[in-house]
């Protein structure tokens, strides 16, 4: 379904300057990964839709005569989601099938959102979706594995592949319990824990990031901009993890810079770079803008 360079292509196809093999290799194989999670049939590209719910109840389905329209594959009339501040429970309409992801009917009750374990997602007409919350707002994120933005990807452009943009940065830890905020395409802003500062050299001159903690997770991730987004890259800026600080150092592999979720998808709710990450000098490394979206 979804065009693919092989890795050996990317080797046969490298310049006689091309970076070593090794490198090329495990960045292309890393890129392949990255392209297998975003087409997967529940990843970023099959978001169909975002929709907000109220307090109290809300009529929900693909008809014109409820309150909360899903896309036309599903039912007319779906059901009823019911708020509770961010409680959420569902009641399928008569007649309508809808069931867990395990394919277990559901008859009713309370959904588990995607703050908590186990987050519930029913499907119903081809479509599946489950509760989000950002915030003080609680809607419903909807999937459909046919999405045209599945269907017809055709692959992400990259810069070509230069060992000089994986560099080896100074971690400078931040005092034990240390947050910053994080705006997000909502207008909102997050506050999440960030664990220090990496200090790295360019051109001889001296630049910083400073990245963020996601719940659960150990990896060090970096919401940036750079001076591509103007032109060559997706204009919100894009995404970086890197690993653990070990002896004071931390690599930055810009290599494996990304887009966020945004860049394909209008539906995803995304983090904007905190303004000490937005880079005077362009990164000319990862993955380019997006021109399908």
């Amino acid at each position: 379904m979804f065009a693919s360079l092989p890795v050996a292509a990317l080797l046969l196809a490298a310049p006689a300057s091309a970076p070593p093999a090794d490198f090329l290799l495990a960045t292309a194989a890393w890129q392949e990964r990255r392209v297998k999670r975003l087409t997967a049939d529940d990843g970023w590209l099959t978001l169909v839709a975002l929709l907000w719910l109220k307090e109290g109840e809300n009529t929900a389905g693909s008809a014109k005569d409820v309150a909360v329209v899903f896309p036309p594959k599903a039912p007319a009339h779906l059901g009823t989601f019911t708020r509770r501040g961010n409680a959420v429970g569902f009641e399928p309409a008569p007649g309508a099938t809808v069931t867990r992801s395990s394919g277990q009917p559901f008859t009713g009750g309370p959904l588990r959102s995607d703050a908590e374990e186990d987050t519930d997602e029913l499907q119903a007409g081809g479509l599946r979706f489950h509760v989000v919350v950002r915030g003080d707002r609680v809607g419903l994120r909807v999937k459909d594995p046919e999405a045209p933005a599945r269907t017809q990807f055709r692959g992400i452009p990259t810069y070509p592949v230069d060992p000089r943009w994986r560099i080896e940065a100074r971690w400078e830890p931040s005092a034990a319990g240390s947050a910053i905020p994080v705006p997000t395409v909502l207008g909102t802003v997050d506050r999440m824990p960030s664990p220090g500062t990496a200090v790295f050299t360019i051109d001889g001159k001296e630049y910083r990031l400073t990245p963020v903690l996601e719940e659960g997770e150990k990896d060090l991730f970096f919401i940036f901009a750079d001076a591509t987004n103007r032109t060559e890259t997706y204009g919100a800026g894009r995404f970086l993890y890197a690993g653990p600080p070990s002896n004071g150092r931390v690599i930055l592999d810009f290599n494996r810079a990304y887009n966020p979720p945004c860049a394909f998808s209008a539906y995803a709710t995304c983090p904007l770079p905190p303004k000490q990450n937005r880079l005077p000098i362009p990164v000319a490394a990862g993955e380019k803008r997006y021109s399908q979206h």
